[in-house]
Formats: C-alpha cells, structure tokens, sequence
C-alpha cells in the first residue's frame, strides 16, 4: 500500500518513529494506505524548518508569495482528476461532489488570498495637524493549522492560504483520517516553487501531532477547525500561552419554514442542505423547524424526497450520498437514531445502516434520516450528531420559531425561508448565529467574514478577517 509521507523542509519524510497508521477507504471499509504517525519530535522538526525559511518568505514580498501560491494552485487543477479520485476514496464522498465542489474550492481558495493579498490595505488615522497614524501588519511568524475531515483539501487550503499569503511560515496538520488529498499537494509545493520549510505538513494522530502544534512555544497563532471538545482542549492549553486563536466549531443548525415560502425551492433545497456529504458538513440544517399551518405538507413533501436519494459506490455519477467517513463515526450517528427512539422520536424514513453488495459490503453507508416527536430540550435536538439525520419540529408564531432556533449551545449557522422581506430581515438579526441564508443554502462569498458564536467557535475567517488574524497589527504615529 501507498506510504503517506510527511512534508518538512521541502523533503518527504517518514514519521521519526517510523511507525505507521492504517488509513481506510469508507466505501469498501478497507485499508488503502499507511499514514506516517508523527509525534513531538516531527513537530519540532517542522517548526525548526519554518523558522528558517519564515524571513526569505517574508522578504520576497506579496507578489512573489502571490505568485508561487498561484503556481500551486494551477498544478492541483492540472491534477483535478487525481485529486478528485484521493478525495472521494478517502471521506467516502460521491466523486461527482468531489469534483464539482470540494477541489475546485481548494483551487479557488488559494487563488482567492493570492490575490486578495496584493490588495490588503492599511489604515491611516489623522489626529487634525498633530499626527498621522497608520497601521502596519506584519506576519506572525510560524503558524499552526488543524484542519478536519469532512471537506479535507477544502478546509485545508482554507487555512494555509491566509498564512501563507501574509507572510508566515505553517506547521499544518490534516486529519489522521483523510490524509490523501493534504499529501498529494506536498508533492507539487516544491514545482510550485514554495521555497522549503514554508509550509511543513505533519500526519498524524490528535493527541500526539495536534497536541504538540498546540503547545509548542515557538507556533504564536492556531486555526483549528473541528470539535468543540477538541477546540475547548485547544483553548484550555493555548490561552495561558497567550497564542492567537481561531476556532471553527461544531453547530446544530436550524432551518425556519415559514408557510409563505417558495414551497418547492424550500423542499427541494432543504434535501440538499440536510444530506449533502452524508451530512457532515459544520454548515448542513439538522433541526427543520416548519410552521404549523404547513406541517403536513412539508412531511409529506419532504419526507418523499429524501426517501428517493440514492446511497451506494461514491464512484458511481447517479448516486446521491456515499459511505460515511469511518466506522466508528457511523456507529455514533447510529446511536443517536436509539437516542432519538429511547427520548420518544418517530423514524420517518431511515434510521438503519444500509449493507451494500460486492466490495461495498464492509463500507459505512446510512440511510437519509428524518425523525419527528422530540422536544427541544432532547439530546437529539442539542448535541451534533454530524451525520444524515434531521428533526421536524412545528411552531406556531415566528416567536416560538427563534425561541426553537436559538434553544441550542450552539450558533454557527441558519437558513431562513419566507418572501416576507420584512420578517427575514427581524429573524436574520434575532437569530443567535455566524451565518444567516435567506432563501439558499451554502452560498459562499470568500470575502465575507465565517464563524460562529457560542459554543461554535471563536473569531472569523474568510476575506480581510484571516489576513488580519494572521498577522499583527502595528500603529506607527508619526507627529507632524
């Protein structure tokens, strides 16, 4: 089987341990590859590497810096068909969403901040004829990016490019469980012509790899995106050190049906925000909460075109959703569905693993599930489950729906559906969230702020907001 390697100082390398995970395909729930299992020791290399490489990266300014992430951006499009197939194999994605989402986001992503740094202003205060005061940002240094499984080159790429289009040197590390994508980019950063230890990517498990990210002294700043536990851990043992944080979180997003909605492009575009990569997207609706006067509607609409979705081969263009992204991930969605029974919810449609023929017979594949009957203070309605399930609660005044919506630990993102342009705009500011849509879902501006309040994170990324979290901000006063 494929070795995935490290990436430190511009060489791929294996973990100084010289030990090795498995690492699974979800469709087959086979090993397909062996992941180096890095610890302290390789964290410490590549943090010796970024130091090294952080003032030639610097110095060659924003356009060389711009011009190399260009570069590596244009080689991963060269390789789309590669990238596309190491992202489905890996998290279990049909390869059509692959393809249309996941790596030419990772491409736009990187173009997106290549760009946007060439345009990164500063600012400047005038205090009448005393002083001028400007501010300079300056790049922090060396840099530590988590990134999840979910949408692995996406969201990896989503933080690297900020870092390194400011200036600093990164110390990455991509999820243990989809490593493919994150390690078929280190094998283009030298031909992009990424001078060495500017971006250092190291494999491995939490506890050891992100652990020693997380506290080693020399790495000021961390983005990390993924469990509110794990960010919680981060934060526990960052804060005292006094790094800058940015933590994307986990969310419990609710989806407010209003009875004046465009009923069909309600239905169908809620199938596809509650579904979309088996649900395990940080921004997918798992609460739907319909008005009372169209609840019989919408179940019966709803629940008609979740049952149509079709669950098999991720390789396969006509298939709607593929295999969860590991075994033990498919076993908690799974026991969340018992939860949901035990605290007196009605299965709609679904609820059950789905066992596949052939090759596909050990994968982790679900059936789309709707469930109906649990309160808002249910478990199933408060903690993420991170999977294709969904609750339906009705409400009966737009009241009750906020009091519903924001009834959760959680505020990353909503979607509101009404063509009652006044109440989208009171629901849009009353909603305890990062993200509001308004009849859409996953429409995405790289410029604009990304994030959640609280239990869903801390800080913003996107546009102007990672550029400045990953540099600091300096006032020169000059007085005239």
């Amino acid at each position: 089987m494929e070795r995935l390697l490290n990436f430190i100082n511009g060489e791929l390398v294996p973990a100084r341990s010289a030990r090795w995970l498995d690492v699974f395909a979800p469709a087959t729930g086979t090993a397909h590859a062996h992941l180096a299992d890095s610890d302290e020791h390789d964290v410490e290399a590549a943090v010796q590497a970024a130091e090294k490489a952080f003032p030639a990266w610097n110095a060659l300014g924003r356009e060389g810096r711009s011009a190399a992430m260009l570069r590596l951006a244009d080689l991963i499009e060269e390789d789309m068909d590669g990238f596309v197939a190491d992202e489905s194999k890996d998290n279990g994605k049909p390869l059509a969403l692959a393809r249309r989402v996941d790596i030419p986001r990772a491409v736009a992503n990187l173009r997106f901040f290549a760009t946007a740094i060439l345009h990164f202003s500063s600012e400047a205060h005038l205090m009448d004829d005393v002083a001028v005061n400007y501010t300079d940002r300056q790049p922090i240094g060396v840099v530590g990016c988590i990134s999840p499984w979910n949408l692995p080159l996406y969201l990896f790429t989503w933080k690297i490019a900020p870092a390194l289009a400011a200036g600093n040197c990164v110390v990455a590390k991509p999820s243990e469980v989809t490593p493919l994508t994150a390690y078929r980019l280190s094998t283009l950063c030298n031909a992009a012509g990424i001078p060495p230890g500017v971006l250092n990517i190291v494999h491995g498990l939490g506890p050891k790899v992100g652990a020693a990210i997380t506290a080693h002294p020399k790495i000021a700043a961390i983005s990390f995106t993924g469990g509110t536990r794990t960010g919680a851990e981060i934060a526990r043992v960052a804060a005292p050190m006094f790094k800058k944080l940015s933590l994307e979180l986990g969310g419990k997003n609710p989806v407010l049906v209003f009875a004046d909605c465009d009923f069909d492009l309600m239905v169908k575009t809620t199938v596809r925000s509650s579904f979309t990569n088996q649900g395990q997207i940080c921004l997918c609706g798992s609460r739907i909460l319909v008005e009372r006067s169209i609840l019989e509607r919408f179940r019966t609409a709803f629940v008609g075109q979740v049952r149509l979705l079709k669950v098999g081969d991720p390789s396969d263009p006509d298939q709607d959703m593929g295999a969860l992204v590991s075994k033990d991930h498919l076993e908690k969605v799974l026991s969340y569905v018992e939860l949901a029974k035990s605290e007196g919810g009605r299965i709609l449609t679904g609820g059950e693993q789905l066992h596949l023929a052939g090759e596909l017979k050990n994968g982790w594949y679900m059936a789309p599930t709707v469930i109906e009957g649990l309160g808002p203070e249910c478990r199933t309605n408060q903690e993420e489950i991170f999977g294709p399930v969904v609750t339906i609660q009705p409400f009966d005044a737009e009241e009750d729906a906020l009091d519903l919506a924001n009834a959760t630990p959680f505020g990353l993102a909503s979607v509101v559906w009404t063509t009652d342009l006044q109440r989208s705009q009171r629901v849009a500011r009353a909603l305890h969230a990062g993200i509001v849509w308004i009849n859409c879902w996953m429409l995405r501006d790289l410029r604009t702020p990304f994030g959640g309040v609280k239990n869903s994170g801390v800080g913003r990324e996107g546009g102007v907001e990672a550029l400045k979290f990953f540099t600091e901000a300096k006032n020169v006063c000059i007085k005239l």
